[in-house]
């Protein structure tokens, strides 16, 4: 598995840390609104961000929630199809809470738009999202990322849940992918990656 990895971007201890300030900025920034009794909840697009939102959670010292969503914009290949469709949906009821969307990577902003543009629709009091990693790439959607973990290169990234055909997620560090591993199952059709 890690041969396959051309280059290591962040190092688990990097990733570590920089969570870790994250988790305190949220702290902060939610406190005054707990202290309301207001609900914050934490909302993971699976399968990707899993990894990353459990971690952070540990870094939040306030009560929050946790749910779910499973959403694909990738089907077979990978390049977003931009057709989206909602695998797993919330199991909570979002109404009056404060939702903060944890993504794995910003790479088109394609599907995090449209999940943004649902949840909204659902009456939340207010929607950010925080991002491990926001890809350098000019065809990218604007969306106002309140929390970034790292910016990137536009380059296929794997490891600390970001997959590629279901494997290097399990990997403790990000890192690119070698070209060759998936250019020759692109040829092959055997290609695919969900968000």
């Amino acid at each position: 598995m890690h041969k396959d990895i051309q280059e290591i971007l962040f190092e688990e201890k990097t990733i570590a840390c920089r969570i870790e300030e994250i988790g305190a900025a949220i702290t902060q920034d939610y406190a005054d609104m707990v202290e309301r009794g207001e609900r914050v909840m934490l909302v993971s697009v699976l399968r990707g961000a899993a990894i990353f939102m459990a971690d952070l959670a540990r870094r939040i010292d306030l009560p929050i929630e946790m749910d779910y969503m499973a959403i694909s914009s990738y089907g077979n290949g990978t390049k977003s199809s931009g057709v989206v469709r909602i695998l797993k949906d919330l199991t909570s009821d979002i109404k009056g809470q404060h939702i903060i969307v944890v993504e794995d990577i910003l790479d088109s902003g394609l599907t995090l738009k449209y999940l943004l543009k649902n949840l909204a629709s659902r009456g939340p009091a207010s929607i950010e999202v925080v991002t491990l990693l926001r890809k350098e790439t000019l065809q990218q959607a604007k969306i106002d990322c309140k929390y970034i973990g790292f910016e990137c290169p536009d380059q296929f990234i794997v490891g600390y849940g970001l997959d590629y055909a279901e494997r290097y997620r399990n990997l403790p560090y990000i890192g690119i992918l070698e070209p060759g591993v998936y250019h020759q199952a692109d040829q092959l059709g055997d290609a695919r990656r969900v968000d």
